[in-house]
Formats: structure tokens, C-alpha cells, sequence
């Protein structure tokens, strides 16, 4: 027997509410195999069974709210399967907190639980997950085409990225994904529906007390934990604080050049946070501690760059997806990832394994206009970057014969936070420095 518990599903998010079971109690589950639905304030999301066997017990109703780490199911090793199945133990469950509930809220589960398990067989006979089945509709991607790298050669979203990035596939009309989307979309939408009604709880505060003069509004749950986790990010690390003045003369030149073909190729603009994020990678190869975690008494270098985006969630907080192994991707495939990514976290759309880990963090403080922000360290990391709001100055221009003059160019603030534990001022100012120098001297059209 393996108890199944419901997962950490982000930094800050402490419980999450099950909105449905694809398996039912005496139904056999194979492991990586979506077996039930969650809701948290952050994300809405298929969690796959850790193990394969028998589900015998499921111990938390579709719609209960429970905290994370409760153990919301049990799966039995699938050579004793039939023994926990009887109606006795369907039953167990019952006698807790709502014993009416648990049967009427149970028995509809039955009904359309196989939907969903059996939504991949439509596109073909492997596995896929939801965000792996969206990527390959929007490409017309066929699936028998792919290499699966993860368990059990399950295809993951990063191979699908991979697949388009080398094919240089575009997403399709809206039109063409539909005979193979519908049926997989079809099936989760009556209860997916009605999830997003608790989304704007956190935007509108209770009022506790209210007067002409002023507003008592009681803090939200995401806004103390995340008060929580910045307290113990800052006992945790000594804080030290380096920026650097970038001209992004050169990065403009570039954007300039095909930002209106991008947009109608790509359907976004071409901002500079991909240029930012590539230049970042790049010089993480030559400043590795940076790229590390701290355990304990060890600073973990990592040989990756599991790149962290922190995303505004329409004031209500901070999200932050993970662009994965960013040191093999080129700006092109960063774009899009970022907003891929971006777009999916404002809609609670990420998996859990999307917002979860991360090397090295950027905090896009520019696009709401700050000029200058001391960001506070994602834990375990050991550095986290600003970018700060890009603006028209006059700077100095040296020019090829050495003679300087006055020019306008866009110009913003890269300011980084880092442990003081992991190295010192000199290392942090010259990472810092090697990320300007590649922003404003690469051949950033040559990559474009």
C-alpha cells in the first residue's frame, strides 16, 4: 500500500481543493498516469500517480479543500488489488468530517472518470498530459513523431518545445487542432468551468472595517505566506545588493529591425526580457556560482540553467515559472517559452512541475516601471536580477576614431541580489558586468 498525498504545488501555496477523480476506488492506475484534479489560487492542474497498482481508498471527495501533504488517496500493489475493493472500504471514508457528502459526491465520480483517462487514445496510444496535448494540437505535431525522455519515455513538454524549436514549427490556425483538442477539451469542461470562480477571492479583500476616512482589509492568505516566505528568505541569506547600468542601444537595433515581423509571426512582441534572460545564460557559464543552490554547509553548483520568470498575478502575487535547461535554448526559443509560460500562470493554466525548482530567478520589476529594486533571493538560490524599466537618456558614445559625443539611447538597471555566503562582491560585480558587456556588444541580428 503507498499513501497518496496531495503535492507541494508552489512556493506559497498551502492548500488546494480536489475537483475530480479520473479513477475510481478498485481501478487500476499505472504510474505517471493522471489521477485526479487540483485547484490551488495559483494553479488548476492533472496530478499523475506516483506508483502503479490499485486505487483502493480514496479518502478526500471532488470539491473538499484540504491542506498539502494530506493523504487524500491509497494505491495497493496491483497483484493485491481485489482485496481492498470491497464496499466496506469504499464506505471507510464516510464517517468523517461529512458523511452524507462523501457517497453523493463520490458516486457521480464513476461516470466520467474514463473520459478523461482515455482522452489520450484519441491522439494515439501514448500518454500524454494536458500541457503536452495542448502543444501538440496548436503544431500539428504527430505524437508517434516524438522521443520521450521522461519516465517510462513519457513525452514531456520539454521534448515537445525541443521538437518545435528544431522544426521550426508555428502554431497552427485555430481551426486545424480541433478534430484532435476537442475530445480531450470536451471531457474536463463541465467541472473545469466552475473553477474559476474562486480565483478572484484574493482580489477582492474582505472589508473589515469601513469608515469615510478609511478601510480596514484583512490580509490574504497569499499575502501573508508570501510575507512568511520573504522573513525566512531574508534570515536565511546575508543579503548584499549589486547593480549595473546597461545602454541597450545594440539590443534595440535588433528589435527594431524585425519586431513587426516577429509579432505577426510569432503573435507576441519581441520584448528585451528574452535578450536579458539569454545574456544572463550565457555569462552563468563563466560565473557557475551563481547557478547554485546552498544545502546546508554546501554550495550545489548545477551543470544547468533552470531559469525562474516571476510573473505578477494581477497584484494578487508573484508566480514563478521555470524555463527548463535555458542554457540550451536560443533567444527565439526563450520567447516563446517566457510567453508560453507568462500567458498560462495569469490563467492558473501551469502544471506543478512548471512553477517548482528553478537555478537562478529574474524579477521583471521594468514592465510595471521601477527604476531601481532590491528583489529578495528565491530559497535555495543564490542570486536574483531586476530588470528594471528601460528608458531614453542621454548617455556618452565613443566613437570608432575615439572622439565622443552625446546620443539618446535606451538605458535601464540590471540590480542582482546575492547570498554572501556563496561569494563575494568582487565575483557578483563582475557576472554583473559580463551580462552588460554581451548585451551591448553581441551580434544579437545574426541570432534573430
Amino acid at each position: 500500500m503507498a499513501d497518496i498525498t496531495l503535492p507541494q504545488l508552489g512556493e506559497t501555496v498551502t492548500e488546494g481543493t480536489i475537483t475530480k477523480w479520473f479513477k475510481k476506488v478498485g481501478d487500476t492506475v499505472a504510474a505517471d498516469e493522471p489521477l485526479f484534479e487540483v485547484s490551488t489560487d495559483k494553479v488548476d492542474t492533472e496530478v499523475p500517480s506516483p506508483i502503479s497498482g490499485t486505487l483502493t481508498e480514496i479518502r478526500v471527495a471532488e470539491g473538499d479543500t484540504v491542506p498539502v501533504g494530506t493523504v487524500i488517496a491509497v494505491v495497493g500493489v496491483a497483484g493485491a488489488a481485489p482485496a481492498p475493493t470491497p464496499a466496506p472500504v469504499v464506505a471507510a471514508p464516510a464517517p468523517t468530517p461529512a458523511p452524507a457528502p462523501a457517497p453523493v459526491v463520490a458516486a457521480p465520480a464513476p461516470t466520467p472518470a474514463p473520459t478523461p483517462a482515455q482522452a489520450p487514445a484519441a491522439t494515439s496510444n501514448k500518454l500524454l498530459s494536458p500541457v503536452v496535448r495542448r502543444l501538440v494540437a496548436e503544431h500539428g505535431i504527430d505524437v508517434n513523431a516524438l522521443v520521450g525522455s521522461g519516465p517510462g519515455s513519457r513525452i514531456t513538454r520539454e521534448d515537445v518545445l525541443d521538437h518545435i524549436d528544431r522544426n521550426g514549427l508555428k502554431a497552427t490556425p485555430a481551426a486545424a487542432p480541433t478534430p484532435v483538442a476537442a475530445p480531450v477539451v470536451a471531457a474536463p469542461a463541465p467541472v473545469a468551468a466552475p473553477t474559476p470562480a474562486p480565483a478572484p477571492a484574493p482580489v477582492s479583500r474582505p472589508v473589515v472595517v469601513s469608515s469615510e476616512r478609511e478601510q480596514v482589509i484583512a490580509l490574504t492568505k497569499i499575502r501573508k505566506l508570501t510575507g512568511s516566505h520573504m522573513i525566512m528568505s531574508k534570515s536565511t541569506s546575508p543579503h548584499a545588493f549589486s547593480v549595473v547600468e546597461v545602454d541597450y542601444a545594440n539590443v534595440d537595433r535588433a528589435r527594431t529591425a524585425i519586431k513587426e515581423s516577429w509579432k505577426a509571426g510569432e503573435g507576441f512582441s519581441l520584448t528585451y526580457l528574452p535578450f536579458i534572460s539569454r545574456a544572463i545564460v550565457d555569462a552563468l557559464r563563466e560565473f557557475p556560482h551563481l547557478n547554485a543552490s546552498i544545502d546546508g554547509d554546501n554550495l550545489i553548483v548545477h551543470s544547468y540553467v533552470d531559469l525562474g520568470i516571476a510573473v505578477d498575478l494581477d497584484y494578487t502575487g508573484l508566480l514563478v515559472p521555470v524555463v527548463r535547461n535555458a542554457d540550451g535554448k536560443r533567444i527565439r526559443a526563450i520567447a516563446r517559452e517566457i510567453n508560453d509560460l507568462a500567458s498560462r500562470a495569469r490563467n492558473r493554466k501551469l502544471s506543478p512541475d512548471e512553477i517548482q525548482g528553478g537555478t537562478f530567478t529574474i524579477s521583471n520589476n521594468g514592465s510595471a516601471g521601477s527604476v531601481l529594486t532590491m528583489p529578495i533571493i528565491n530559497q535555495p538560490q543564490v542570486a536574483i536580477m531586476s530588470t528594471d524599466a528601460i528608458v531614453r537618456k542621454p548617455v556618452v558614445v565613443t566613437s570608432s576614431d575615439g572622439s565622443e559625443s552625446i546620443a539618446i539611447h535606451p538605458v535601464g538597471n540590471l540590480s542582482m541580489s546575492w547570498d554572501h555566503r556563496a561569494f563575494d562582491g568582487a565575483y557578483a560585480g563582475r557576472f554583473l558586468a559580463r551580462v552588460k558587456q554581451i548585451l551591448e556588444t553581441q551580434d544579437w541580428s545574426a541570432e534573430l
